[in-house]
């Protein structure tokens, strides 16, 4: 699997989903083209899905809350008879390298994520409507949903089979879900995450694993019900009009860097560094919501979120080898205030709360990327409320102190905005101020005094806004040297020492999806008794079963 993976489409590309819009709902449906697989060497049959597939998927959901304010539920059903989806493509696997798998689960996860949330934070709730079987990803599909409805046919089941057939786990957080969210009895979910055949009807229902199991005389309009349950919750405006996401300009060169209007990526592939740097505004904010919607996506504030977001996909997926990632600004940190204070002072405003979502998921995914994160506060860089984010999300900052020689750009500092305290929540339900002074509270209460002032690198320091400040002496040296032994280090060991370090604090369902999937899926899915000549995943469909290792480590 070489060519490059991309995360970018559009609804006149998409080979296997379909939606239909009538008014407040919007049906959704998973009709898989078997030959339309991301590479080559296996078939997308029975509703079975790949990367390429879930990439549509996540197009669908952003689209949905950009561009169609006025769809309150999105029923999510399959476009095929007697299948619902029968999960993640299991030839695909088999196949695919071990940071493909990864990479895949954690993406579809982050997918799911999206529209788990959409009805709680956006008021776009999902139901899933079952019929046929619904199987490993395929019910993890289902679990991100807000309300499951199964029809009652004899033979429409919901199983996740992955332990008993493939020796691994439900790689997007089923698990997790059944227990945390669907709060299924532990035992009952035993004997679930055991059965290939999974469960049907009432006892689905029973086990809490559905919401409704109603009979196929009834499964129309008790969907319709439902449906017009949710779309009674919602506050999402009927008659609001939407932002077209209009494809990205980027540029790739042969080197692997890439050019957006907003984010430049150089790419070191000897070093094995890449050098992302974010472009503030140039234009003062537009003067209203109204001015901004008429902006569209070519509004700062929302095209930057999807070049950066585009950016950390692509070097999560095509550029294994790139082990850290260097973030710069560049631009007036009062403007990038002024654009995001426009937002967040609109929250109450469909668009304004979507940009504000956008970039709360794009810096989760920031925060979820098995990288070395290095934000560098240079003169002229703009790192201010959601940029500043960047900052405390890193592994590591440096901040530039004072006037360097020969550099007449503007000596570095930091801006914390309102955006700091609370919009832009971590994984653990935390800001990342909040996170990096776990041990001292009160720390994140001194540094909002400093709100809306243009912190230099001594009171950074002081505030324990960043790791280290250097001056122009020490600069070059430190970072070059630093940045040279980060890349250096076993990538293993740096995965798992980020992903422990970085979420301190309570723990969520997302926290342990994440880090589960960083441990225990990360490790098995490199176990023989999965993935080696004779494991699970490589004799599936032979008619043989995985030989097993039988001892427990």
């Amino acid at each position: 699997m070489t060519k490059r993976i991309d995360f970018q489409t559009t609804p006149s590309h998409y080979r296997h989903w379909r939606v239909d819009y009538a008014g407040d709902v919007a049906h959704l449906f998973m009709d898989v083209d078997e030959r339309g697989g991301l590479f080559e060497g296996y078939e997308l049959k029975l509703n079975s899905y790949d990367l390429g597939v879930d990439i549509e998927l996540a197009d669908v959901v952003q689209r949905m809350r950009f561009e169609h304010p006025e769809v309150k539920v999105v029923v999510l059903q399959s476009g095929k008879d007697r299948v619902f989806c029968a999960g993640a493509n299991i030839r695909m696997l088999g196949g695919a390298t071990h940071a493909h798998k990864v990479n895949f689960c954690k993406f579809t996860n982050e997918t799911r994520n999206t529209f788990e949330a959409a009805g709680r934070e956006s008021g776009q709730f999902y139901i899933c409507a079952v019929k046929g079987a619904c199987a490993g990803g395929g019910y993890e599909l289902a679990i991100a949903c807000d309300h499951i409805i199964l029809t009652d046919d004899g033979t429409s089941s919901v199983a996740l089979p992955e332990v008993p057939l493939l020796a691994v786990l439900p790689g997007t957080g089923g698990l997790t879900r059944v227990t945390d969210k669907r709060k299924v009895r532990r035992d009952l979910a035993d004997v679930f995450c055991s059965l290939e055949e999974g469960i049907k009807g009432k006892r689905a229902s029973d086990w809490n694993l559905v919401d409704d199991v109603v009979p196929n005389s009834r499964f129309g309009e008790t969907v319709a019900a439902r449906a017009r349950e949710f779309a009674g919750r919602s506050k999402r405006p009927a008659d609001a009009s939407g932002v077209v996401l209009t494809p990205l300009q980027r540029n790739f060169s042969e080197n692997g860097s890439i050019t957006y209007s907003t984010v430049e990526v150089e790419l070191d592939r000897d070093k094995r560094v890449a050098s992302i740097t974010i472009h503030g505004p140039r234009d003062a904010a537009p003067a209203s919501m109204a001015a901004l919607q008429a902006e569209g996506a070519q509004a700062w504030i929302l095209r930057a979120a999807r070049e950066l977001d585009d950016a950390i996909l692509h070097l999560r997926n095509n550029e294994y080898e790139t082990g850290v990632l260097v973030f710069r600004t560049k631009g007036d940190p009062a403007l990038v205030a002024a654009h995001e204070k426009l937002v967040l002072d609109h929250a109450d405003h469909w668009l304004a709360n979507e940009i504000t979502l956008y970039w709360k998921r794009v810096l989760k995914r920031l925060d979820l990327t098995s990288r070395s994160l290095v934000a560098l506060i240079e003169p002229g860089s703009c790192f201010a409320g959601m940029l500043a984010e960047i900052t405390f999300a890193a592994d590591r900052s440096y901040m530039a102190e004072g006037d360097f020689e020969g550099d007449n750009r503007p000596v570095a500092t930091l801006s914390l905005t309102p955006g700091n305290f609370g919009p832009y929540l971590m994984s653990n339900d935390l800001t990342r101020l909040q996170t990096r002074f776990l041990g001292a509270p009160p720390r994140v209460e001194e540094a909002k005094a400093s709100l809306g002032k243009a912190i230099e690198a001594a009171e950074a320091d002081a505030l324990g806004l960043v790791t280290f400040i250097r001056d122009d002496v020490d600069w070059d040296d430190e970072v070059r040297i630093f940045i040279e032994e980060r890349a250096s280090f076993s990538p293993d060991a740096m995965t798992g020492m980020e992903a422990n370090l970085r979420f301190p604090g309570p723990e969520t369902m997302e926290t342990r999806i994440f880090g589960r999937l960083t441990a225990w899926q990360n490790w098995i899915f490199q176990r023989p008794n999965a993935v080696g000549p004779e494991g699970a995943l490589k004799r599936y469909g032979t008619g043989v079963r995985g030989s097993y290792d039988m001892k427990r480590v």
